[in-house]
């Protein structure tokens, strides 16, 4: 069958959009068919026999709010707009990806598939609000801001096993090394690491021992981090599933939450700037109300790929 696509970035976050609503075949069960999902991004995403991705993205209508078939449970006042389901590249499904829903929110305006400019999307992780903004003149998305939530710190809700009940500067050795290390959900698991050096960095050695570490059930996205003043910081994310990534905004908003945590930035400081290799995002906000992200979102292109 042919699957029809379009590539969106965040930042060099690319992922694969397939429009759940209009274009997926009738055959298709976008809610139950997991290993159809599953399958499709693996061969997809790869960047020599596929497009080329981290991962697909599925735009689905919201879930029923009818609780019997609902296994989110959704209580919130808010009420999405749409359903966003993750899929990395290694096929396995994600609660949340930062850059992804922002081009989410891009590809539901620009498609016409909504005309609103705020815009509630239904993840695993939660209700996510985005705000679009537009280029002058042509009337498409630019860049979003999306409000992230709240970061858990807590241990056992990120998951991590640990014997205390945050991991914050806390020493851990992966193979041959030491690191200090926080770990923060911004709903998916993330583990933040400072180093002098991160240009230079084994990320691919280090990222991938730290996300399959036994205390992480659910394996986690590690960034590592070199502080270059109290506004800007240097970003290189191994995201489980994917491997390293030119950008994470999740990774982006834990590295901002585990800063603000540890008193890395003051409490003055009103934006981070996160520079990662795809691009920079701004991240603000309180840890006790909510973190925000700022950041663009950019077609690249559309086609349909033979499964």
């Amino acid at each position: 069958m042919k699957i029809k696509f379009t590539k969106l970035h965040g930042a060099g976050n690319d992922y694969l959009y397939i429009d759940g609503i209009n274009d997926i075949p009738s055959c298709i069960d976008a809610d139950n068919d997991n290993n159809f999902f599953k399958e499709l991004a693996v061969k997809i995403s790869d960047r020599h026999f596929g497009v080329g991705s981290d991962g697909i993205i599925i735009i689905l209508p919201p879930t029923p709010t009818d609780k019997s078939s609902n296994p989110l449970k959704l209580t919130s006042v808010v009420k999405p707009d749409f359903r966003m389901r993750m899929f990395n590249a290694d096929g396995s499904e994600g609660e949340m990806c930062g850059n992804g829903i922002r081009c989410f929110a891009k590809y539901v305006y620009d498609k016409h598939l909504t005309d609103k400019k705020i815009i509630n999307i239904e993840t695993p992780a939660g209700i996510k609000t985005v705000e679009v903004y537009l280029s002058e003149g042509i009337g498409t998305v630019k860049e979003a801001k999306v409000f992230m939530g709240i970061p858990e710190f807590e241990s056992g809700k990120i998951p991590a096993i640990f014997q205390k009940q945050e991991i914050i500067d806390e020493k851990i050795t992966a193979e041959n090394k030491d690191f200090t290390v926080s770990c923060v959900s911004m709903g998916n698991p993330h583990c933040v690491a400072f180093v002098e050096d991160v240009k230079n960095f084994d990320v691919h050695y280090y990222g991938r021992v730290i996300e399959n570490d036994t205390m992480f059930p659910k394996r986690i996205n590690v960034e590592f981090v070199q502080k270059l003043d109290d506004g800007n910081v240097l970003v290189r994310t191994w995201e489980r599933g994917s491997g390293e990534t030119l950008a994470c905004g999740t990774g982006a908003c834990a590295v901002y939450s585990v800063m603000k945590k540890t008193g890395k930035i003051g409490l003055d400081k009103k934006e981070l700037k996160v520079n990662l290799y795809g691009g920079t995002l701004k991240i603000s906000g309180d840890l006790n109300s909510g973190i925000y992200m700022v950041g663009p979102a950019e077609e690249v292109f559309g086609g349909y790929f033979n499964f």
